[in-house]
């Protein structure tokens, strides 16, 4: 998700960046809209952006010789909906390019699509698909976190590709060089993403069940239980 400057070229840099700019301009409209129509929520607001900074800031080494990242974008997805993501990532990943040199600011456009955009739409989109399987919320809390980190890096793997494809097998084999580098091996990552979220969500579920009630994640007749989160 940190794609380090030099690693696209000029017009795949552009490209990601107009693709991206959307999505962050209506997440900044979501924050703003959501800052304004419930003041209370400012402070859950940024504490999920802090959750995403330090979690994506951490790098561990990878047994393939490059690094990984939790993202920690699903849970931030859960409470405040993909829109809202799509701004607080972006901020981050502009953060931690200009402080940390995470990633490059050539590159943000596509690592904000990868990290920001795609992430949290697809650990999004699996949260509410576990929902209506009627599936335990742990479960649903589970499968975005963990959703949204891995799609994080198989999106990564994909514009790698598109980028340096395979000077023998194209596209695909590069796609399947990329993806068995950085997804594969970002799989035992995920799942112990996942299960961190389970255990903030339901810390949450017991000190800011009112900000949780706002936000409609947990409906307001049941207990402070991640049980009553809705789609």
């Amino acid at each position: 998700m940190h794609i380090a400057e030099g690693f696209l070229s000029p017009a795949q840099c552009v490209l990601w960046y107009a693709a991206s700019a959307p999505f962050v301009v209506h997440g900044a409209r979501a924050v703003i809209e959501e800052s304004r129509k419930s003041p209370e929520n400012k402070l859950l607001l940024a504490a999920a952006g802090a959750f995403t900074f330090v979690l994506s800031a951490i790098k561990l080494p990878s047994v393939t010789g490059s690094s990984s990242h939790p993202t920690g974008t699903g849970l931030g997805a859960v409470l405040f909906r993909p829109p809202v993501m799509a701004f607080l990532g972006s901020v981050v990943m502009l953060f931690q390019a200009l402080l940390l040199a995470h990633g490059g600011i050539t590159t943000l456009g596509a690592n904000v699509f990868s990290m920001a955009i795609a992430g949290p739409w697809i650990g999004w989109t699996v949260f509410v698909l576990c929902r209506r399987a009627h599936l335990p919320s742990t479960v649903g809390i589970f499968g975005a976190m963990c959703c949204a980190d891995l799609g994080t890096y198989c999106v990564s793997s994909v514009q790698l590709a598109l980028a340096h494809p395979d000077a023998v097998s194209g596209l695909g084999g590069a796609l399947a060089k990329f993806l068995g580098t950085f997804a594969v091996t970002q799989i035992p990552l995920a799942v112990m993403e996942g299960l961190l979220g389970v255990l903030v969500f339901r810390f949450l579920s017991r000190v800011a069940l009112p900000d949780l009630q706002r936000l409609g994640v947990v409906a307001h007749q049941q207990p402070a239980t991640p049980e009553a989160v809705r789609v």
